[in-house]
């Protein structure tokens, strides 16, 4: 009776610790991402695949009986080779990460993409403006950081390098996020990756100046100490969440061309919003409308007032009062 031993594999095992090791990473540093690092390097696991099976074949020929056609060598219950070749995957991932820290290049159809992360301290600042220039792709403005600027910053190498300035002068802070472009100013429909996650501490007074051309804007600012945001926009949508508590006044200017502007509003800090222009359409979820303006139930009666003014020939504006607490 010929014993047939059932073969395993430590392949998919090794795989699953080196994945698991990777977004343990990213869940101690958030601003690691992952997914570009393994869609650059995953065609090595076919190389080294390859040429593991090269070598257990070679092996196998070795003690192979001429006379019989029947291997006389040792039985084996995995692949020394496969085994061996996802272990030297693993190690390259482990050294790019060890070493690539801040920037990983993966290809895609519109060339190379990077991924940068850069973080900026206060310096002794009691107030900070933040100019914010973005011609297009996708923008995200949140909290959640001990450090006054954390970004993260996934782009077409080449095409829309951005750019981090700040400095600090007579207690102001003046943070300057904006591309720099090497190459030819061209937007390819459909394939533009870049992505852009900035998130602010919320320690220090915060004005806004944003321009986004074309894409999709996401401004999470609830419980950012914002005082000021003027926003001029391009072509595509913009959703700003202006809710939680104001302990200042809020002013806010959007002016833009086509496209939507979803702008979230508080119910317990007072409203006054001003539309004129081009403006599309405009619902007013929550609001009233006296005379050419419209207010919430809590205007006049808090200490900080949001000032809303928006203007040009946006194609749709919803101002939206947040739910009244069950």
């Amino acid at each position: 009776m010929v014993n047939r031993n059932h073969r395993t594999s430590v392949v998919f095992p090794v795989i699953l610790v080196t994945l698991g090791i990777l977004f343990l990473y990213h869940s101690w540093h958030p601003n690691f991402d992952p997914w570009p690092l393994l869609w650059t390097y995953w065609p090595l696991i076919l190389v080294f695949i390859g040429l593991a099976r090269i070598w257990d074949y070679s092996r196998r020929r070795q003690f192979i009986d001429p006379a019989t056609g029947v291997s006389t060598g040792p039985s084996r219950t995995f692949s020394v080779g496969a085994t061996v070749a996802v272990l030297a995957f693993a190690v390259v991932l482990m050294i790019v990460l060890w070493h690539g820290g801040g920037s990983i290049r993966a290809r895609n159809r519109g060339g190379f993409m990077s991924h940068e992360i850069h973080t900026v301290d206060a310096q002794g600042a009691k107030n900070v403006r933040a100019t914010i220039r973005m011609s297009s792709g996708d923008l995200t403005i949140g909290s959640d950081t001990s450090h006054l600027f954390d970004g993260s910053f996934d782009f077409r190498e080449g095409h829309d390098t951005p750019e981090v300035r700040y400095d600090v002068s007579g207690g102001t802070g003046d943070l300057s996020i904006e591309e720099s472009r090497s190459g030819p100013n061209i937007v390819i429909p459909g394939n533009n990756h870049t992505n852009w996650n900035l998130r602010f501490g919320n320690q220090i007074p915060l004005e806004f100046d944003i321009n986004l051309g074309a894409g999709e804007g996401l401004l999470h600012l609830r419980g950012l100490p914002v005082t000021k945001l003027d926003l001029s926009l391009g072509a595509g949508r913009i959703e700003a969440d202006l809710t939680g508590d104001r302990k200042q006044d809020l002013n806010v200017d959007i002016s833009g061309g086509v496209g939507e502007a979803v702008i979230r509003l508080p119910r317990n800090v007072g409203v006054i919003a001003d539309v004129s222009g081009g403006i599309g359409s405009i619902d007013a979820h929550g609001l009233k409308k006296e005379d050419d303006r419209y207010v919430n139930d809590s205007y006049g009666h808090t200490p900080a007032t949001i000032h809303l003014h928006i203007s040009g020939g946006i194609g749709s504006i919803s101002l939206v009062e947040e739910p009244a607490p069950r």
